[in-house]
């Protein structure tokens, strides 16, 4: 099981280069960038639960020089370390089509116009302006591309060029290396004052691995094979019976999804089986868990995925602990990035940016 996923690795030593992780969710893009041979020094994550799993799984922070704010909208400048790359996941709602249908709906404003998410991004760019980072990676979703007939994006590219930083960007669909359709915005850029002839990045040169996992690379054997995980499974390795709809909840899911389909559209839940893809896992999952619902058979109520399930869809390592209750690490692993993806970006990256660490070393 999780053989799609990256082990923890831990500060490299010495390290290819300092990166801080904004947004920073419960690490996964921090895993990344490990892995392609970096040293975080600076995390902000506002949510306590959040930051509950970061602090558990990256432990060695305590006593080192690494720096965890909360609210980055309140940190400034100057008590952000000086590193070589920027990574940010901002805050998708605002420009999801799910986050965008939701807010319409509730006469809500999206995009830039939403006051507490919509204006992150511009947090992101102050620290850019200000710190000149070598490089930065921002991660976001797709939808990012077309939100407010493109204007969104036109913005985030003319802002980040205007602080004379290429601009490179690719839709990257995780379904390569997990048994999930993401499709994923990534934006990258170089500070061209630091690459005077430019970088010689290539965004359309990365390929992913041809994986294709389908969901049996994910889901627990319950075969005896799996080494129990309790509370997840029972003591014979079998998801445990709480994961099971409830007859009422499942009685529910099916009339919807008839009522929908009488109306000519496509709402209504997922059923997988172990040679399947799943759709995207979301935020929203600890509701019903109706995106991804686990095929028992044709006599059985099917089951959501176990949170230890979800870490392995988001490419998470088996060694991930999960310290928070079953709603949390599904709004958790919802929120988060492919671990697996990020590490392709940022070893695309890394090339690079190991050169301009080179060159200062040489001219130095």
């Amino acid at each position: 099981m999780g053989a799609t996923a990256l082990p923890i690795t831990g500060n490299a030593e010495p390290p290819a280069f300092r990166f801080i992780d904004l947004f920073a969710g419960i690490g996964g893009c921090r895993l990344a960038f490990e892995a392609a041979g970096g040293r975080c020094v600076f995390t902000s994550e506002w949510n306590k639960f959040a930051q509950l799993t970061y602090r558990t799984n990256f432990p060695d922070d305590e006593g080192s020089d690494h720096v965890f704010a909360g609210d980055i909208t309140q940190v400034a400048v100057d008590e952000i370390p000086d590193h070589d790359v920027l990574v940010a996941g901002f805050p998708c709602q605002p420009f999801s089509i799910a986050g965008v249908s939701k807010k319409n709906a509730l006469g809500r404003p999206h995009g830039f116009l939403d006051p507490t998410q919509g204006t992150l991004f511009f947090d992101v760019a102050r620290i850019i302006e200000q710190k000149r980072p070598r490089a930065f990676m921002l991660e976001n979703v797709r939808n990012l591309q077309s939100h407010d007939k493109g204007n969104t994006f036109r913005v985030i590219k003319e802002r980040l060029e205007s602080l004379d930083y290429e601009f490179h960007f690719r839709v990257l669909d995780a379904s390569a290396v997990v048994p999930q359709g993401r499709r994923r915005i990534f934006m990258v850029g170089f500070d061209r004052g630091q690459y005077p002839n430019g970088s010689g990045f290539d965004f359309s040169a990365l390929e992913l691995p041809k994986l294709s996992p389908t969901m049996e690379s994910v889901l627990h054997s319950e075969d005896g094979s799996e080494i129990p995980e309790p509370p997840y499974t029972d003591d014979f390795g079998i998801a445990a019976q709480r994961y099971t709809l409830t007859p009422k909840l499942w009685a529910y899911l099916q009339n919807y999804k008839i009522k929908h389909r009488t109306a000519g559209n496509g709402f209504g839940f997922g059923l997988v089986t172990r040679n399947d893809v799943a759709r995207t896992l979301s935020a929203r999952y600890y509701k019903d868990g109706s995106e991804i619902l686990v095929d028992r058979g044709p006599d059985a109520i099917p089951r959501r995925l176990t949170p230890r399930e979800c870490a392995r869809l988001m490419g998470f390592p088996e060694a991930f602990e999960i310290p928070v209750s079953d709603t949390q690490a599904y709004k958790q692993f919802g929120n988060s990035v492919v671990v697996p993806v990020v590490t392709a970006v940022a070893q695309h990256m890394a090339p690079v940016i190991k050169t301009r660490s080179r060159e200062i070393a040489v001219a130095g």
